[in-house]
């Protein structure tokens, strides 16, 4: 009997990952996931929150602390289930879902649990510029390294708009709209 399909979902709480996560879930369900499963012996969805020690493997070999990396760990569990809640708001996703806390760098903890050809692999979009320029975005990682099939969700359209809004300060831009609607009305 053929293995059931994993789809192995990466979530940071983000807006694209919380899109990726909506994303797994319907490639799930289009691979027989649903409440009837499928020829293939159904799907199911694993979610996965990588997290590491602050300054990372590194820096907490130079300085373990045991206080604080209890506190990183219970904060990611909090990350994900606030996720998982946020994209579900209690209500079944319609397929098995199973959600971990990994220690680890995100894009190996990734390409570790989508180990098999038959997985599927779905990411986010990169993070911000500014992140972008601290680490190798995970998503290029992944789709370099990968031995399954990878499939990166683009940046939702909300997130869009909150980054071009925080660019330009959101105080300023919805004045700018203030001021352009009264400017129209007085004229007209």
């Amino acid at each position: 009997m053929a293995e059931p399909v994993r789809v192995v979902v990466g979530v940071s709480g983000s807006l694209g990952s919380l899109a990726a996560l909506h994303r797994a879930v319907a490639e799930a369900r289009r691979a027989g996931g649903g409440a009837g499963g499928g020829a293939g012996g159904g799907a199911e969805v694993l979610v996965l929150h990588a997290w590491e020690p602050p300054g990372g493997e590194f820096g907490y070999r130079r300085s373990p602390c045991q206080p604080l990396l209890s506190a990183v760990r219970a904060a990611a569990e909090e990350r994900l289930a606030g996720a998982l809640a946020e994209a579900f708001g209690g209500a079944d996703p319609g397929v098995p879902v199973t959600a971990r806390t990994v220690r680890g760098e995100p894009a190996a903890v990734l390409l570790a649990a989508a180990d098999r050809p038959g997985d599927l692999l779905v990411l986010g979009p990169s993070g911000p510029w500014w992140h972008r320029g601290l680490r190798r975005p995970v998503p290029t990682r992944c789709v370099r390294a990968a031995r399954c099939p990878v499939l990166v969700v683009p940046r939702p359209e909300l997130a869009l708009v909150l980054d071009g809004l925080s660019g330009r300060g959101v105080d300023a831009e919805l004045r700018g709209l203030v001021g352009s609607g009264r400017r129209t009305g007085g004229r007209g």
